[in-house]
């Protein structure tokens, strides 16, 4: 586990850099501080690519708008989950078929790109429905997907595929709600769950190991429940942000499932030495802060010189216990955020 390495940066032995986007490079249109010199410096010695959740573009405007930013990306540099649903989609449905839509560009492109024939209405008797987030989407949208799925796939149904279901999404003036809350919403209307294509399922890292030729990858997000999770279940190392959606309190609550290797203020630590992690009796130790485990009491004994230290030594100290979070009193200070966030 990275917050116990012995590691001098999160980047020691890693041949490819696997970044999420929203919440790790930019939020809405504009770089995150700092996320841009930090992967032009990693791209420098190492193979950067990209994983995003997003539907709403193609590879080749993500790739355009990260190019504007300052990094230097191809569309093969991008894997979107609209290429992990069609990938899924083709094991589902023949060839050609026709495909309800909910969702933008990104969705539409990648589907005409496979031969699939896109529609928009549920009286074209599609073969299946799939749905990715795009601003647009609206209730009538949502309506059409509710009409063509109103059987149960094992009473003659067709599939339904989403891209992702992240609850929510990182904009410029804030969080907005993401392509989870719109499949929830089909959800209740017509009682079936979708299959998921993206994170943090599989095949989506699965596609971009093998497309850019890792071996010791590393893949770096800002949401636990599927950046986190999904490179866990892929055998991927990762490194948690803290410049997107999750905050501290998420990481000290984290289940095993989830837990990074290790936590990142801002992406200036992929080149800084990683700290290691001591414990002496029951003090954990990062840095210059310490936390101790007194029963049902976190307490912090110091807080060090670095907010992030004592977020890792926190984290270190309730993981190692095996215990939830509920089962202590935290103090408000290791739920301080003083990082980043949009």
């Amino acid at each position: 586990m990275g917050l116990f390495s012995r590691r001098s940066t999160p980047l020691d032995d890693v041949d490819a850099v696997l970044a999420d986007l929203d919440g790790v490079v930019y939020a809405g249109a504009g770089a995150l501080p700092h996320a841009i010199d930090a992967l032009n410096q990693a791209a420098t010695t190492r193979r950067l690519g990209f994983i995003t959740n997003n539907a709403s573009r193609t590879d080749a405007s993500v790739a355009q708008h990260l190019t504007d930013l300052g990094l230097t990306v191809a569309a093969d540099d991008v894997v979107t989950s609209p290429q992990a649903a069609v990938r899924l989609l083709r094991t589902r449905v023949p060839e050609g078929s026709t495909i309800l839509v909910v969702g933008g560009e990104g969705l539409v492109v990648e589907l005409e790109k496979s031969g699939f024939v896109v529609t928009r209405s549920a009286d074209d008797q599609p073969a299946a429905v799939v749905q990715g987030f795009a601003p647009h989407v609206g209730w009538s949208d949502l309506a059409e997907a509710a009409f063509a799925l109103k059987l149960p796939e094992d009473e003659g149904g067709i599939p339904w595929i989403a891209t992702n279901t992240d609850w929510t999404i990182p904009q410029s003036r804030g969080i907005a709600p993401g392509n989870g809350t719109l499949v929830s919403a089909v959800h209740t209307a017509i009682g079936r769950l979708a299959t998921v294509a993206g994170k943090p399922e599989t095949p989506i890292f699965e596609v971009a190991v093998a497309r850019f030729g890792a071996r010791h990858p590393l893949f770096i997000g800002d949401r636990l429940d599927t950046d986190i999770a999904g490179a866990q279940a892929a055998g991927i190392p990762s490194a948690l942000v803290l410049t997107g959606i999750d905050r501290p309190k998420h990481v000290l609550a984290a289940p095993p499932s989830s837990r990074p290797d290790f936590i990142l203020g801002d992406l200036r630590e992929l080149h800084e030495p990683y700290p290691e992690t001591r414990v002496k009796g029951d003090v954990t130790i990062v840095g210059d802060a310490r936390v101790a485990v007194d029963g049902v009491d976190l307490r912090i004994l110091s807080t060090g010189d670095r907010p992030i230290d004592l977020v890792r030594a926190g984290a270190a100290a309730i993981w190692a216990t095996g215990r939830a979070i509920f089962g202590f009193r935290v103090p408000e200070e290791l739920y301080a955020d003083p990082f980043h966030r949009p």
